[in-house]
């Protein structure tokens, strides 16, 4: 069945349950210990999850008694697990796999309220919907499916919320949230460091090198620097610092794109830690590293949330939007503007997209040697080339 007519089918089906519905619930049980049981969804990618920490903390400490659930991307779940504001992480399989055995699952826990931070559409409102929440929070709220939100008006797109994080924190607040700071959650364990040392150590990597991370990957084309580019900032670092090491980061998928990468710097000083570090080592190891040079990415935020500098490359997103949010006196931000009209960001037909090769090597190069000199604490937001 077509993706669709499955929605549509849904559609239909959730108006028909809807009218139904005899839900009444009472606005003054928000922010109140009568709240028990919370669904929080935030079940898309890395990057995205991270974002939604300081919302969690918000409804963590409007809510200090209460059972939070959250609802997450099945891949990351070891990597959250850690995260002193959740109680409990449901996998999520993506679209409709599985997906009425889910609306039952979450059914059973008879939750009171719902905020769902981060989720695909058609499928993560109706979700909250099914768990039997009477309170369910989302911003943007002007997809189709929202006349099952609690907060069906004022509508709010995308651009009427900021950055990512100030957006989660904004549904939190509907759903009776404690205002908060945008700092991202991301705990380090003493056994994570000490696993990480026996990792290193088998890669020829002693505790106390100096470690500077690329992250040539990211999840669309448009948002990532060429492979060239990388392995030509390699090779200067490399000869600019003889102590260092240059690790290439990325998940299993982004393996390929690092070897080729390390195969372009051609030093034995570069070693690849894609696909070969466990997730649940990833904070500690992201942690170790010196700077890392990272697109718009999950890696970026999971760097910026455990204190280490990014130099992050920006051209088709904003990062006033999906940039570092704070502490911004430790990273090095590079903002080129969008070379096409229309632009057609995540849908980029190029391998190798024009806005990101306006990025130099020369700036990225001295950003990094500001940022191991402690002179981090710079935007460079050149946005005035002509489409």
């Amino acid at each position: 069945m077509g993706l669709r007519v499955r929605e549509s089918l849904l559609y239909v089906s959730l108006r028909c349950l809807k009218a139904l519905d005899r839900r009444r619930p009472d606005p003054s049980r928000l922010g109140t210990p009568a709240i028990e049981r919370i669904l929080a969804i935030s079940s898309t990618a890395l990057g995205d999850t991270l974002l939604s920490t300081p919302g969690l903390r918000s409804l963590r400490l409007a809510y200090p008694q209460a059972r939070i659930s959250l609802l997450s991307n099945a891949a990351y779940i070891g990597l959250f697990a850690t995260n002193p504001d959740i109680d409990e992480i449901i996998p999520y399989a993506g679209g409709y796999r599985r997906f009425f055995r889910l609306a039952r699952e979450l059914r059973k826990r008879r939750f009171d309220l719902a905020v769902i931070f981060h989720g695909n559409e058609p499928q993560a409102t109706p979700l909250a919907y099914f768990s039997g929440a009477s309170f369910i929070f989302k911003l943007p709220n002007a997809n189709r499916f929202r006349f099952l939100l609690t907060n069906r008006d004022p509508v709010k797109r995308w651009e009427d919320l900021g950055h990512g994080i100030d957006q989660r924190l904004e549904v939190a607040a509907l759903a009776g949230g404690v205002p908060t700071d945008r700092r991202m959650v991301m705990p380090v364990l003493p056994e994570q460091e000490a696993s990480l040392d026996t990792l290193l150590a088998r890669a020829g990597i002693e505790r106390g090198t100096l470690l500077i991370g690329l992250q040539p990957g990211a999840s669309t084309a448009s948002r990532r620097w060429s492979p060239e580019n990388f392995a030509e900032l390699g090779r200067r670092l490399l000869a600019a610092f003889p102590e260092a090491r240059v690790v290439l980061t990325g998940s299993p998928a982004e393996r390929k794109l690092a070897e080729e990468v390390a195969s372009g710097i051609a030093s034995p000083r570069t070693w690849v830690a894609a696909g070969r570090m466990p997730l649940e080592l990833m904070p500690a190891f992201f942690r170790r590293l010196a700077v890392l040079v990272t697109g718009d990415t999950g890696p970026m935020h999971l760097a910026v949330a455990v204190g280490t500098s990014v130099v992050a490359l920006f051209a088709v997103s904003d990062w006033h939007r999906s940039g570092p949010a704070y502490d911004l006196e430790r990273h090095f931000v590079i903002q080129k503007a969008r070379t096409c009209d229309p632009c057609l960001s995540k849908r980029c037909s190029y391998v190798r997209p024009p806005c990101m090769a306006n990025i130099s090597v020369d700036e990225v190069e001295k950003a990094v040697c500001k940022c191991l000199a402690g002179e981090c604490g710079y935007v460079s937001d050149d946005r005035s080339m002509p489409a």
